[in-house]
């Protein structure tokens, strides 16, 4: 048996999932509230690491291109 203070509660539970099934059991058990409450936390942090991946490749120039291949489009009246 783990005791697990009330304050660190949280990080017993998620220790004792070590793998994504582990992760997929538990989210298949969630009553429909906190399937719901799930998802959009899960949408939340899914979408900051899209952000921050199309922030990190803007800043390494990776999209340069594309910009560029854009405004050029938009230049000759076929941007839509």
């Amino acid at each position: 048996m783990i005791f697990c203070p009330a304050n660190l509660l949280h990080q017993c539970y998620i220790l004792g999932m070590t793998t994504p099934e582990d992760i997929e059991k538990a989210v298949e058990q969630l009553a429909p509230p906190e399937l719901a409450r799930f998802r959009a936390w899960f949408e939340a942090f899914n979408a900051q690491g899209f952000d921050a991946a199309i922030e990190r490749d803007a800043r390494a120039g990776k999209l340069d291109a594309l910009a560029d291949e854009a405004l050029a489009a938009h230049r000759a009246s076929r941007s839509q």
